[in-house]
């Protein structure tokens, strides 16, 4: 007979969300040297019970180990270190965007003026508010985007240069540290929740973006997809051959490749549980080769296997003259008035003003340039618009988030057809989808991540969960979603999933659970608040069935009426600032540009009509190389 347990947690945490800002920030990391590697010491944090389980697994010793991991069966540090010291050539190498990168967070103002001169961009330092900065296009952002806009107008002859408020890092760099590796690479610490706390999201602040931290799956646009956008957003270029062309040129770019040598321990369980329920579980390509083995690309890849932008795109852009400012945040577009603009666009945009984060410096930049991009993403370019005094009412709303709900299966040591421990493979190697808006895939989920998602009972149920963490499969349901967030300013986000799409990842959720006892998990479970789980051993399918009846999609803890909640996921943010064939329809028309500011575009996540229901990066690469391209026959005219 199964037996389903439901708890909840005690006291103030059963109704009111932790702390999660603060889960994974373990250190302000400092860099000491140039050179700095991913791994900050640091004083752990005290507060409830829960976050303190995610320190113990987070904080480091002065060697940067932890004491715990060998009991909860977690290596991937040493497996990453292991990986960098292989790959370490005899003397030091110089790093791939070495030649275009100018890492003002270390640089007074004469170290930065003299590193501008010095990459071939021509400066002016007459007044006592900026330096000026002269270029043809400054693209705001270096990730999926951006970095592909970089590429191809460099590559077109004109100077670009990217500003990145985030900092640069090698392949030697990356350590699989989970708490300072977040704390750098992502925005917010790693933890990034919305304002009404129902969803956390996961967005990269480093060179290379989201691209840099993401989970390799490179799935191009469903054509039926393509066509909707094309025939009901009267958006032409998204059925256009020079669209599939795109595809093409992206996919070739970043090795995309088809196949898996090897899957992990959760993809193994996901298509295992597929098979044994007769489902089909897809291979998802992906931009590494088809023996990447690596469970920690969403820290940054440390065997450099994974082809990011800042592995591809922007070295393209580096090798044809582009320079990469990083700490340097873009603060507004500089907008004139444009009497008789293309269009009918009252305004025109001569370029951008940004602020460098180091001390040193002690004026802004003023970066003139004949174009200007954002590409910061579906979460920091509305705010960046606004600030620039733009007003179109479709500027920061239609936010599509993929929000994600999971599941988990725990799998003993003594399942011998499942070998492997959950942090190891490629991260998504296999996909089952459920509807033709809902897909199952597997996550990253390290030791802190993992004892912050999952539901507290107490302290004796946490230290059995983390001793079966290794084991612990996960499954997560991914809707496209159709009701609409909105990013109200830098760092605050609205999102709240409509009614079908509840339904949708209610559905999701429970197809993910029956595939984890298909596969032959011995406990299966949800993130719910009362950690709602079923024991399998001896389970009918009446108890399954049960089981499954009572699993629901919860909204955050701050809403009132119920004693249950859950938080959602998100790691694609979509749709903020879309294109539309009007400006009724969106913020940018069908090139990219601003509505209302000549030589302003838009290139990133933002500009996509909806959600695109599968991991967005090949979307997003794709139309900016389409948009890219046109803004170089703007340039040439």
């Amino acid at each position: 007979m199964a037996a389903v347990a439901r708890s909840r947690h005690p006291g103030h945490c059963a109704r009111r969300p932790l702390p999660v800002t603060s889960l994974f920030r373990l250190a302000d990391a400092t860099p000491a040297s140039r050179r700095r590697r991913l791994a900050v010491p640091g004083p752990p944090l005290t507060g409830c019970e829960q976050r303190d389980s995610t320190l113990t697994v987070c904080t480091l010793d002065e060697k940067s180990r932890n004491p715990s991991w060998k009991a909860i069966g977690y290596a991937a540090p040493a497996a990453a270190a292991a990986a960098v010291e292989q790959r370490r050539p005899a003397s030091p190498s110089r790093r791939p965007l070495e030649d275009g990168v100018v890492e003002t967070r270390r640089m007074d103002d004469n170290a930065l003026l003299r590193s501008l001169v010095e990459k071939g961009l021509a400066v002016k330092t007459g007044t006592a508010a900026h330096h000026t900065v002269q270029c043809d296009a400054v693209v705001v952002g270096s990730g999926c985007g951006g970095g592909v806009a970089a590429a191809v107008l460099a590559s077109k002859g004109y100077k670009v240069v990217v500003v990145e408020k985030g900092d640069y890092f090698a392949t030697e760099d990356y350590t699989s540290l989970e708490g300072p590796s977040m704390e750098r690479l992502y925005e917010k610490g790693g933890v990034f929740g919305t304002s009404n706390v129902t969803t956390i999201l996961f967005t990269g602040a480093t060179v290379g973006g989201g691209s840099a931290v993401n989970w390799s799956a490179c799935i191009r646009t469903p054509a039926e997809i393509r066509e909707e956008w094309s025939r009901e957003h009267g958006l032409p270029v998204f059925a256009s051959t020079a669209y599939a062309q795109a595809m093409d040129a992206v996919c070739d770019r970043i090795r995309v490749t088809g196949g898996c040598e090897e899957e992990g321990f959760q993809n193994r369980v996901l298509r295992r549980g597929c098979d044994a329920l007769g489902m089909r579980a897809d291979a998802v390509p992906r931009n590494s080769s088809e023996g990447h083995f690596c469970g920690s690309c969403n820290l940054g890849c440390p065997t450099g296997d994974k082809k990011g932008t800042d592995t591809t795109w922007l070295v393209d852009a580096v090798e044809r003259g582009a320079v990469i400012l990083t700490g340097c945040k873009a603060e507004h577009f500089i907008l004139e008035r444009n009497a008789g603009g293309r269009g009918g666009r009252s305004k025109r945009c001569v370029g951008l003003m940004a602020t460098c984060t180091s001390s040193g410096i002690t004026k802004k930049l003023r970066i003139e340039a004949k174009v200007s991009i954002s590409a910061c993403g579906a979460l920091m370019t509305p705010p960046l618009l606004r600030n620039s005094g733009l007003k179109n009412r479709h500027i920061g709303r239609n936010l599509h988030l993929h929000p994600v709900s999971m599941a988990w299966g725990y799998f003993p040591d003594s399942t011998a057809e499942l070998p492997g421990k959950c942090y190891e493979g490629g991260i998504i190697t296999s996909m089952h989808r459920v509807t033709d808006r809902t897909i199952i895939e597997t996550p990253a989920l390290g030791p802190g991540a993992f004892s912050a998602v999952v539901p507290w009972e107490s302290g004796r149920d946490m230290k059995e969960r983390m001793r079966r963490y290794a084991r612990t499969a996960h499954a997560f349901a991914l809707v496209r979603d159709r009701g609409a967030g909105a990013v109200d300013g830098e760092g605050r986000v609205r999102f709240s999933p409509s009614r079908d799409d509840a339904e949708e990842l209610r559905a999701g959720l429970r197809r993910a659970l029956r595939i984890l006892v298909a596969a032959g998990a011995a406990e299966v479970g949800t993130h719910r608040s009362d950690g709602l789980r079923l024991r399998c051993k001896g389970v009918r399918d009446a108890d399954v069935e049960a089981f499954l009846d009572e699993v629901t999609i919860e909204k955050g803890p701050m809403y009132p009426g119920s004693d249950k909640w859950a938080i959602f996921c998100s790691a694609h943010q979509m749709g903020s600032c879309r294109m539309g064939a009007s400006p009724r329809d969106g913020a940018v028309d069908g090139a990219g540009e601003s509505w209302e500011a000549e030589g302003l575009y838009v290139c990133d996540g933002s500009l996509l009509p909806t959600a695109v229901g599968v991991n967005p990066m090949i979307t997003i690469q794709s139309i900016a190389y389409c948009l890219s391209n046109g803004i170089a026959d703007t340039l040439s005219h």
